[in-house]
C-alpha cells in the first residue's frame, strides 16, 4: 500500500520555505556560515536558519509567548505543508513531531538568566518538553485528533513519517502531518564537539578526507493522506510513501557498525516494503554526515545492497548542516522535490572517493532526470537506523 503525499513545507538554512529551498538547492547554494543568531558566538560553522526569533513570531503570527525556537520553526513548515487544508469531522487527523531538544533553546536562556541573577521567567520552561513542541504545533493548527512526539536521535524525523504512514496504512488515520524540528543549542553544539566528529570546515560527506560534521537547524513537514481522505480534500497527490523500515543493530552507543549492518537491513527492507527491487531505484539521498564512521558504515551498506549497480547518491547536508531529528523530514521533502521536478542534487565539497569502499557521489546538479523512486536514508544514535522509499504516484 502506497501512502499519499499531498503537502509539504521545509524551513532550512537555505529557505524559509519550499521554494527557496528547491532554487538552493538548485543553484549550489550553501547555508553553512558562522553562528549570528545562536548565544554562543565564535569561529563554528553552522546551518542557521537566517531569521531571528522574534522575526519567526512576527512572520507567523504566534501571540501566546514563550515559545521555543524549535517550535517556531517547526510551525513554519507545518503550516505551509498543512496549506489550506479545512478540518472535517469526517476525516482522522493526526500530527506526529519529531525532536531531539525540544525547547531547550529557551532554557538555556533561561540557565543563564537563573546563574546571572536576571529575573529568570520561569515560564520558559514549559517549553522544555520534547512533547510541548508538537502540542504548540497541533493547537496552531487546530490539530487534536491523534498527536505524538517522536525522539530516536538523527533517525527521529523519518521514524515519524513512518509511525504516519503505519497509523494510515492500518487504518487508524485518515491524514496526519509527520516530520521533524530541531533548533541549534548549546548542548548539542557541545556535544558534538566533545564526540570529535565536529568540522571546523565545510562538511565533505562520502570524501576521503571527511573529518565531521556541520550541525544545522531547521524543520520539515509532509502531510500524508489515504483515498477517502485525498477524495474529501482534492488535493493535488505529489507522489507516494511506498516503503520504509528501520532496524536496530546496537552495535555501539554513538558509532554505527563498520560493516553497515543495520543500514544494510533498513534500506533492504525499505525497498521489500515498497514492492520495488534495487534496481527501481533512481536515487539516494544519503545521511551522509561527514563523518568517518557513518559515511563509510553508509557506502558499504550502498554497495551490499545495490553491488556493482549502485544509483546516483549525494549527501544534502553541505546545503543544511545536520539537523538532526528534522533531518530525516528535511531531506524526505528534498526526496519529494527529486520526483517531482526530475532533478538530483549535488554533493557539495567531494573530491577523492573513500579508499575502502571506492563509491563516488554525485557532485552536479542535474536535471531532466527519469526520477521515478528515491531512497531517502537516516541513520541516529544507538543503531537505530532508518530508511524510505518514496516513488511516482501511479495511481
Amino acid at each position: 500500500m502506497s501512502v499519499r503525499i499531498t503537502g509539504i513545507g521545509i524551513v532550512s538554512a537555505i529557505g524559509l520555505n519550499v521554494a527557496e529551498n528547491l532554487f538552493s538547492l538548485e543553484n549550489g547554494k550553501s547555508g553553512i556560515s558562522p553562528i549570528q543568531y545562536l548565544a554562543q558566538k565564535g569561529d563554528y560553522l553552522v546551518g542557521e536558519v537566517k531569521c531571528s526569533n522574534d522575526e519567526l513570531v512576527n512572520r507567523l503570527g504566534v501571540t501566546s509567548l514563550p515559545i521555543s525556537r524549535t517550535s517556531l520553526l517547526g510551525l513554519a513548515a507545518a503550516k505551509e505543508a498543512w496549506g489550506e487544508n479545512k478540518h472535517s469531522s469526517k476525516l482522522r487527523t493526526g500530527i506526529i513531531s519529531a525532536t531531539s531538544v525540544g525547547g531547550m533553546d529557551q532554557t538555556e536562556h533561561f540557565y543563564r538568566d537563573y546563574l546571572d541573577q536576571n529575573n529568570p521567567d520561569f515560564q520558559v520552561l514549559k517549553c522544555h518538553d520534547s512533547g510541548n513542541t508538537t502540542e504548540r504545533i497541533a493547537a496552531e493548527l487546530g490539530i487534536s485528533g491523534y498527536i505524538n512526539t517522536l525522539s530516536t536521535a538523527c533517525s527521529s524525523g523519518a521514524n515519524a513519517i513512518m509511525l504516519g504512514a503505519r497509523l494510515i496504512e492500518q487504518g487508524k488515520l485518515d491524514r496526519v502531518l509527520v516530520g521533524g524540528t530541531d533548533a541549534l543549542t548549546q548542548f548539542t553544539l557541545n556535544g558534538f564537539r566533545s564526540l570529535m566528529i565536529y568540522d571546523d570546515q565545510w562538511c565533505r560527506p562520502f570524501d576521503e578526507s571527511r573529518s565531521g560534521l556541520n550541525l544545522g537547524e531547521g524543520a520539515a513537514f509532509l502531510l500524508l493522506e489515504n483515498e477517502k481522505s485525498v477524495e474529501f480534500s482534492g488535493n493535488e497527490i505529489l507522489c507516494c510513501l511506498s516503503g520504509w523500515a528501520n532496524a536496530a543493530d546496537a552495535y555501539h552507543q554513538t558509532a554505527s557498525s563498520p560493516d553497515g549492518k543495520g543500514a544494510t537491513l533498513a534500506i533492504q527492507n525499505a525497498i521489500e516494503v515498497s514492492g520495488l527491487s534495487a534496481l527501481d531505484i533512481s536515487y539516494v539521498n544519503a545521511h551522509g554526515t561527514g563523518t568517518k564512521n557513518n559515511d563509510l558504515s553508509e557506502s558499504v551498506a550502498l554497495l551490499n545492497i545495490f553491488g556493482d549497480n549502485c544509483p546516483d547518491f549525494s549527501s544534502t547536508k553541505p546545503f543544511t548542516g545536520h539537523t538532526l531529528a528534522a533531518a530525516g523530514a528535511i531531506e524526505a521533502v528534498f526526496s519529494v522535490l527529486a520526483i517531482q521536478n526530475g532533478i538530483i542534487f549535488p554533493n557539495l565539497n567531494y573530491n577523492h572517493a573513500i579508499a575502502e569502499t571506492g563509491l563516488v557521489p554525485i557532485t552536479e546538479f542535474q536535471s531532466d532526470q527519469p526520477v521515478t523512486s528515491v531512497l531517502s536514508n537516516s541513520f541516529g544514535f544507538g543503531g537505530n537506523n532508518s530508511s524510505l522509499v518514496f516513488s511516482v504516484n501511479n495511481s
